[in-house]
């Protein structure tokens, strides 16, 4: 995630508080600094950083929390509403209209990715949030672009309007919105050009496009490894042609995360949408208020949630729970958790969901991941009846696996080995669901026992 790096600073800025029984002055000026030091290094704008601290400070000394007898939680609470203000507060969602299409225009830069970017919009609105979509391709001087936005248009399964090089964008965009209304769509999506810098033609262009369409919502695609030009393009592009919205894309990437904490301050403008990686399902709406819980280390867990409840089926999920708890699960449904995970996304990101767990580097996350791959090619090669059957598998069996395979034995015996902690793992929990016992060593062989 881009704010990695902060998280582990504000982290460490808190565990340190933990350890006072009450807070003074002089160390409330030294946590004050710390977190002034880790903003500025996260990319953070100076004077948005400045206004911050300020700010904490004024609260933490307006709510008395000096005298207070665990400052920690308080400070904790005051840093999250700053933050949470700091990248918006409530104000990001798109609105709707009830009774005609929403319209939005999408610009930026060239070469920023708008138009993977509008596709990803359109599979979000189509796929997460039920509406149907119509794409415009209104970038005239790239034929690549108007090839590119029509095949990711055929990939979500949404109707591109394109028609070629040699009409204006602006009467592109318009029949887009004429048919947008006669064919009850919900979501209009105009793909604008770019240009490598600012200039005085683009911006005309997306004017008139505006004049005559009048779009809902008009949002720009930046990039958040850009940092501080990010900002500076936002507010030049806010400046020519008042924006309503920002995507900030690569949020998933190393960068500083400083544009992020820095646009909305700075532009008045709130990002609405964030880029979470390459593939066309990896963008979301933002939340301010999870994005500061996750700075602050305390996970997400409705992200969390709503991305079980988008990729895997209740239905499944709750008989395999059920045949889990019973004690009867055998490898299939060992391999059917294992993909269910999968499609979920990266464990590193996953666990950055999760409050409370511990973290993991990029090696740990890739050994992971490589160990669920080989364990379900090993499970590919067993026979249904031993896939049932496990207790079957004897060293012959287990030989033949291993050639199939092309893995050790020792790859079998690990699969046969995490299976076996699966199922104590989950006798464990059926036994404290029903008695209310704790096992020894509590639930946390549950954890061990999944391994992923």
């Amino acid at each position: 995630m881009a704010f990695e790096s902060l998280t582990d600073k504000l982290s460490n800025v808190f565990k340190k508080l933990r350890g006072q029984a009450r807070l003074s002055e002089s160390n409330m000026e030294d946590m004050l600094k710390e977190i002034r030091i880790a903003l500025l290094e996260a990319d953070v704008n100076f004077k948005v950083v400045k206004e911050f601290i300020n700010n904490v400070k004024e609260k933490a000394i307006g709510q008395d929390v000096l005298n207070k007898l665990n400052p920690s939680q308080m400070i904790t609470k005051i840093v999250h509403d700053e933050l949470e203000t700091l990248l918006g507060g409530g104000e990001t969602e798109v609105k709707y209209n009830s009774n005609k299409p929403t319209i939005i225009m999408l610009v930026g830069l060239q070469g920023s990715g708008k138009t993977t970017s509008a596709g990803k919009l359109a599979y979000l609105m189509k796929n997460k949030l039920n509406k149907k979509v119509l794409l415009a391709a209104c970038d005239v001087y790239r034929p690549a672009a108007i090839e590119q936005l029509c095949a990711i248009g055929k990939t979500v399964g949404v109707q591109v309007i394109n028609k070629g090089t040699n009409i204006s964008p602006v009467e592109i965009a318009k029949e887009a919105k004429i048919i947008a209304y006669n064919e009850h769509y919900d979501v209009l999506i105009i793909d604008t050009a770019g240009r490598i810098t600012i200039d005085e033609d683009l911006m005309t262009e997306i004017n008139n496009i505006k004049n005559d369409v009048q779009p809902d919502e008009t949002i720009l695609l930046v990039d958040a490894m850009s940092g501080q030009d990010a900002v500076n393009v936002a507010q030049a592009f806010n400046e020519k042609t008042p924006l309503t919205g920002i995507i900030m894309s690569k949020l998933d990437g190393d960068a500083r995360g400083g544009a992020a904490l820095s646009i909305r301050h700075m532009t008045g403008v709130p990002i609405k949408f964030a880029g979470v990686g390459e593939k066309v399902s990896d963008l979301d709406v933002f939340h301010p208020d999870r994005m500061a819980d996750r700075i602050l280390g305390m996970g997400d867990v409705m992200t969390l949630v709503e991305k079980a409840q988008e990729q895997i089926d209740e239905e499944s999920a709750k008989k395999a729970a059920n045949k889990m708890m019973s004690g009867k699960f055998d490898l299939n449904d060992m391999l059917g958790q294992m993909k269910q995970v999968q499609k979920l996304g990266s464990l590193g990101g996953l666990m950055k969901l999760i409050p409370g767990m511990p973290k993991i580097t990029p090696e740990q996350t890739k050994m992971a991941e490589d160990q669920m791959k080989r364990f379900e090619i090993v499970i590919n090669s067993m026979t249904p009846e031993e896939r049932k059957h496990p207790e079957i598998l004897q060293y012959t069996r287990k030989i033949r696996i291993a050639k199939g395979s092309g893995k050790q034995v020792s790859d079998v015996n690990a699969v046969l080995k995490r299976f076996d902690q699966m199922k104590q793992a989950m006798k464990q929990v059926e036994n404290y669901r029903k008695t209310g016992r704790m096992p020894p060593g509590g639930l946390g062989g549950f954890g061990g026992g999944m391994g992923f």
